[in-house]
């Protein structure tokens, strides 16, 4: 299992996509999974009804799972990743942030459809969209989209906010042939705004993309307000504002609000029929990965 603090010490975010994605590559060999991680690439499972002339026996040898051959045409998927780069997301203010673990499982997950032969793009944003760029499948692009990503990771002096409603809308105008449309953010916008965030969701939906979720937290303190007892301050990493408070005379109310956000959060998804997955940043990413893959296969 390979942890944010795992792959800090590296260098460089295409060597720490690689390792993510080998090391998750080689933890399905010993799971439940196991065959599924050399095959996936050219193979999906067999769904009970169909032809049996695709089937690959070798393979069910090896695995005594049944697996079809895939044809070219079954391989292609297109998949818009879109990571949230604004201030909020470079919380805790410590390099193993939220927008550290987005970036990289943003990179794992590239790497990963790359090898796949699969097309990705990439979009950043924060209060409006930084870069977007269209699918492409090839090795050079992935390397310059590493290179772009790294580099807006490493650019702290930037004082973005976050507007992910709007930027939500520009990208299904912008996405234009059916598409998976991976958003990596703590969602974070303005809260008691939620039905615009909940409106662009629709949006992407209505343009018959497929959407997926990876709402990155902090649940340590975001989740679980694990804050020393006392009076603390604290800081809006948008914003600048201050405000000091007793931990424990707003604790309870804090959870009941950020609950009711992410039951909101959960209740929309199910509604637009949105993949959405809670991401602590003390998990794995082999989490998120396996959840993606899982999706990938049933998409496809």
């Amino acid at each position: 299992m390979i942890h944010l603090k795992d792959v800090q010490h590296l260098s460089g975010i295409e060597i720490i996509a690689r390792q993510i994605v080998e090391g998750f590559i080689t933890g399905l060999h010993k799971s439940p999974y196991h065959g599924f991680s050399v095959e996936f690439a050219e193979h999906r499972l067999y769904n009970t009804g169909e032809s049996t002339k695709n089937i690959d026996w070798k393979v069910y040898a090896r695995t005594e799972k049944l697996f079809v051959k895939k044809f070219e045409e079954e391989t292609n998927l297109r998949c818009q990743v879109v990571l949230d780069i604004s201030n909020s997301m470079r919380y805790p203010p410590v390099e193993q942030n939220k927008l550290r673990y987005g970036a990289y499982l943003a990179a794992s997950l590239m790497y990963l459809l790359t090898k796949q032969r699969d097309a990705v793009g990439l979009t950043l944003f924060d209060e409006s969209i930084l870069l977007h760029t269209y699918q492409k499948s090839t090795n050079t692009h992935l390397r310059n989209l590493f290179l772009k990503m790294d580099h807006a990771i490493r650019n702290y002096l930037h004082e973005n906010k976050t507007h992910a409603a709007s930027v939500l809308h520009q990208i299904a105008e912008k996405v234009h042939r059916r598409a998976m449309v991976v958003i990596i953010s703590d969602l974070f916008d303005n809260v008691s705004q939620s039905e615009e965030i909940f409106s662009a969701l629709k949006h992407l939906k209505h343009n018959k993309h497929e959407v997926v979720i990876f709402h990155i937290l902090d649940k340590k303190t975001e989740i679980d307000f694990a804050f020393s007892t006392g009076q603390i301050t604290f800081k809006d990493i948008e914003t600048g504002q201050e405000i000091k408070v007793q931990t424990n005379q707003i604790k309870s109310a804090y959870q009941k609000a950020i609950q009711s956000y992410k039951q909101k959060l959960l209740y929309k998804c199910g509604e637009y029929n949105i993949d959405f997955n809670s991401i602590d940043i003390a998990e794995p990413f082999e989490v998120a990965l396996r959840r993606f893959l899982i999706k990938r296969t049933k998409w496809v």
